[in-house]
């Protein structure tokens, strides 16, 4: 298959060589096209331009930071819908809000194009290895097409619905538990170092009864580390989540005070020159409010 593969970010790259590596036909793209080179070497085509990259496509993959870089790189003058043949689909994997996610499927409806929401579940380790989760909403016969490019990206293709906003809102509403995981994981870390216990063991009990989850593992083993660079998904990325999702919220009525609360620690956070560490940075925001180091 012939796919234009726009954002080699953390996760994107990654993303990108597995399709090279299944034997797909893979054009890349990067707003910094050096990062595209590695990427030329084992085998991709690399375009210029998103209109470049897209202009023989079958399918065009959007694995980028946020609703700006989306809509620039799909949207504008020189943006991928302007070259997209037509019966070719968008695959858009990236987190945006509810209000993108319908602007683009009507975009793309009107130019004879198909539109699949697909975001992803997993961090950049999970992505190297192919096991990423995948929602995915659309137009059910949209869907399948994109199957073969989807299982070469993930582990599990989830199905969520026959409108794209759907896997947008499983999304946001994914990464606001995951949030509320590693706010919960820095308070109770916090709380049980102030009564001497250390972190390690504290998370080794944690994750070996009630909490045996990936993500209870993942983050408790970060706060514990205080490993929270290279970030695997930055806490600049994790507000603009927490923001898009209390959007998504109010348009439909529906309160969600925790989110609110995240969303002002990792202002905090930000505000203290921590928006580039790992979003569990929540961790030394909760251990410097209790007095601890």
């Amino acid at each position: 298959m012939k796919i234009a593969f726009l954002g080699l970010g953390n996760m994107g790259t990654s993303m990108a060589r597995q399709l090279v590596r299944a034997g797909h036909d893979v054009t890349v793209w990067n707003r910094t096209l050096s990062k595209a080179e590695p990427l030329r070497s084992e085998g991709a085509k690399v375009g210029n331009s998103p209109a470049e990259a897209a202009q023989a496509a079958e399918f065009v993959v959007t694995m980028l930071a946020d609703d700006a870089a989306v809509e620039a790189a799909v949207l504008s003058p020189t943006g991928a819908i302007t070259t997209l043949p037509q019966d070719a689909t968008h695959i858009s994997m990236s987190t945006i809000g509810v209000a993108l996610c319908n602007r683009l499927a009507e975009e793309h409806r009107r130019r004879g194009h198909h539109y699949v929401a697909a975001p992803v579940f997993g961090r950049p380790d999970a992505a190297e290895a192919g096991k990423l989760f995948i929602a995915a909403a659309g137009e059910k016969t949209a869907v399948e097409r994109c199957r073969p490019v989807l299982e070469a990206l993930g582990q599990r293709v989830f199905v969520i619905g026959d409108q794209p906003l759907m896997a947008n809102v499983v999304k946001l509403s994914g990464n606001f538990l995951i949030a509320s995981v590693i706010e919960s994981l820095a308070e109770s870390i916090a709380l049980t170092r102030k009564y001497g216990i250390g972190p390690h063991q504290y998370v080794d009990f944690l994750t070996n009864t009630l909490f045996a989850a990936p993500v209870y593992k993942t983050y408790g083993g970060l706060i514990a580390d205080q490993k929270y660079q290279p970030a695997g998904f930055a806490l600049r990325l994790g507000l603009k989540d927490i923001r898009l999702t209390l959007t998504a919220a109010e348009n439909v009525d529906a309160p969600l005070p925790i989110a609110s609360v995240i969303r002002d620690h990792m202002l905090t956070a930000v505000a203290r020159g921590l928006d580039k560490h790992d979003w569990s940075v929540l961790g030394q925001l909760a251990a410097e409010n209790a007095g601890l180091k």
